[in-house]
């Protein structure tokens, strides 16, 4: 089997975010801390230097990311 890169990255993506959603509801991670997580995930890749082309992979990867942080993110708690 060989899937696709868009396959896999939602794969992993889906998978990040079951973890991230179990470490969070058996208390072993709390809210600040994935979101924490996220923003540093989101600025190692906006800041790599090919981010400054907006549809280089690094600035998608981060505008993905930021995006779930600001709204789409189930890990927060409102």
């Amino acid at each position: 089997m060989n899937p696709s890169a868009n396959v896999a990255g939602l794969a992993a993506l889906t998978i990040c975010e079951a973890l991230l959603l179990a470490l969070n509801d058996h208390d072993i991670l709390p809210e600040g801390e994935i979101m924490g997580l996220l923003r540093d995930a989101a600025d190692s890749h906006a800041n790599a230097p090919e981010a400054s082309d907006a549809s280089h992979p690094h600035a998608e990867v981060a505008a993905l990311i930021n995006k779930i942080i600001a709204g789409g993110n189930s890990v927060r708690r409102t």
